[in-house]
């Protein structure tokens, strides 16, 4: 990875001086992760949508399973993420053990990731690979993921029986998306980016036919609006 790269995505994704995003210095290693610093890959911020600071959801993920996010592969980040904006999208609040129900962890070639489980299918045409994934990576202070992640030790992976809650609205709901690269907005309409002027007194909002709609339709694949901005109702909080 050369400079420009990284600084595309640093710049690309407002980091704050305060997180101190460090290029690695020649004959670094991912494994080489300075103290109070955590490894991260340029592609979980492309395919996999990875926003800082990472939301609880995406804590609780790393907290349950049990490893650091340096030990995710890109394609583990884009199903996280994937999911976490399904549930977003349909108004679910996307939680462990939704996430559960249709992915079991597996660990490839020392990283982990996640396999679908006998369940419907939810992520439609996926990147098959990432090329050269792990030389391209940096180090930033690990106070941008909100839990004190714990290093997974190579073992053995117990594979968990999760029932199938075919009868829940929930799990109706989610429908099979392609994994999609959108811009900052729809995260913040989504509450995965708070990439949002403080100051502001509009709400991102997708727009059809300049109607404000649901935001699952930017989830369709015939999604056909586009991200505009509405004005702060006195009612609502930022």
């Amino acid at each position: 990875m050369g400079p420009r790269l990284f600084e595309q995505v640093t710049r690309g994704q407002q980091f704050p001086v305060e997180w101190d995003a460090r290029y690695p210095s020649q004959g670094q290693t991912e494994a080489d992760t300075p103290p109070g610093y955590i490894t991260l890959f340029v592609d979980f911020f492309g395919e996999g949508n990875l926003r800082l600071p990472a939301t609880h959801y995406m804590a609780g993920i790393l907290h349950y399973y049990a490893f650091q996010i340096s030990q995710l592969s890109p394609m583990g980040m884009v199903r996280i993420r994937h999911f976490e904006f399904l549930c977003r999208s349909q108004g679910l609040e996307p939680t462990v053990e939704k996430f559960r129900v249709f992915y079991q962890l597996i660990r490839t070639l020392g990283f982990f990731s996640f396999a679908l489980c006998n369940v419907k299918k939810i992520l439609i045409n996926p990147l098959k690979s990432f090329h050269n994934w792990k030389m391209k990576f940096f180090f930033v202070r690990e106070e941008v993921i909100p839990i004190a992640m714990l290093f997974h030790e190579p073992g053995t992976i117990d594979k968990e029986d999760t029932p199938i809650p075919k009868k829940a609205a929930w799990y109706d709901k989610l429908c099979a998306t392609p994994n999609r690269v959108v811009g900052e907005q729809v995260f913040v309409a989504a509450v995965m980016s708070d990439k949002w002027s403080e100051r502001s007194r509009e709400v991102p909002v997708l727009l059809l036919h300049g109607e404000d709609v649901a935001l699952y339709q930017s989830a369709s694949q015939t999604f056909g609006g586009s991200m505009g901005v509405r004005p702060l109702r006195d009612d609502e909080e930022f």
